[in-house]
């Protein structure tokens, strides 16, 4: 029997990509270590299956639409959780099965937000530029004026979303010894409405995944209605607040601190308000960007195309009626 041929477009790592190259031929070329980085069209990607004589596809960010959905190839992998560069009514109707890898950065993600957390309310940065600059003793006064901080135990923080990320972080707040409450419309274990949460919580964590009812759900009316001397925590995307109402809730001083990793077209304009404000952590949508993100949706995609190629049913597969027809 010929073995199969797998082209993988997406970054891979450890025991799951030797699982896939036990299962079948593999042609490991990860569009992020391409430089410049790389993401094939649909066209571009069907001109390297039928190149590669591939069978099957893992990708990451590639179109996977029109003619890719044309080539003879046996099943799709995208290594997200919502895996929306993949045309899935189109390979459902080609009788294609398409897998995903929900939850794969659910813990890298959650430590992120804690990272943010800490640093924001914590004063790291500052203190940090302080060292380097040899201004320890800033202005005659002494580091523990300056920095003097809440702790977090005690404090409760209100997660909005409670899907993989979020629920990953709760545990590791309940751990530090926060009181974790909830607010998804869409999940048994959330028990709070939003404008409760907002009454409730000292820190704010948005897990939202983006859609029509999420758009701007944190704007100037939610920052209003959150406790004096909130903390605000963005790890999931920038679409869910407004960033104008943000920077008038931290300038007027109603939040204490903000801690956000992601911004519309993945970039912040250099002269932004918020980047003149000390009490604001930024980092550049890196919450994910983990060694154990990539081993984990490696693992994932080989033991779900085990699966597949055993004729049983993947644990994370898109469109289960493919293989009921």
């Amino acid at each position: 029997m010929t073995r199969l041929r797998a082209l993988v477009t997406a970054p891979l790592r450890g025991a799951g990509i030797d699982k896939l190259r036990q299962l079948a031929d593999v042609v490991y070329d990860p569009w992020i270590d391409q430089s410049p980085l790389r993401i094939y069209t649909a066209e571009q990607l069907a001109e390297r299956i039928a190149a590669e004589r591939a069978d099957i596809v893992v990708v990451e960010g590639d179109s996977v639409t029109g003619p890719v959905l044309e080539s003879p190839i046996r099943a799709i992998a995208s290594t997200r959780g919502d895996p929306n560069n993949v045309d899935i009514s189109g390979a459902t109707n080609a009788n294609i099965p398409v897998l995903h890898t929900p939850g794969r950065n659910a813990d890298a993600v959650a430590e992120m937000a804690l990272a943010l957390l800490f640093a924001a309310t914590r004063h790291v940065l500052t203190a940090d530029a302080d060292v380097r600059a040899g201004q320890v003793f800033r202005d005659g006064t002494i580091p523990y004026q300056r920095f003097r901080a809440w702790e977090i135990a005690g404090r409760t923080a209100g997660l909005v979303g409670l899907g993989a990320v979020a629920r990953a972080l709760r545990w590791r707040l309940e751990g530090l010894g926060v009181s974790v409450i909830a607010h998804d419309p869409y999940s048994d274990e959330a028990h709070h409405t939003l404008e409760e949460l907002l009454a409730r919580a000292d820190i704010i964590s948005v897990h939202a995944p983006v859609t029509q009812e999420t758009v701007g759900m944190i704007g100037a009316r939610q920052f209003a209605a959150m406790r004096d001397g909130a903390v605000f925590l963005n790890t999931a995307r920038a679409q869910l607040h407004d960033l104008d109402a943000l920077v008038d809730a931290l300038g007027s001083g109603k939040l204490a601190a903000a801690g956000l990793d992601h911004f519309a077209g993945e970039r912040l304009p250099h002269d932004h308000p918020l980047i003149g404000l000390p009490n604001v952590v930024l980092t550049p949508h890196i919450g994910g960007a983990t060694w154990n993100t990539e081993a984990r949706q490696a693992q994932m995609v080989a033991d779900d195309l085990e699966a597949l190629l055993s004729g049983r049913m993947p644990a994370h597969i898109v469109n289960p009626e493919v293989l009921k027809s």
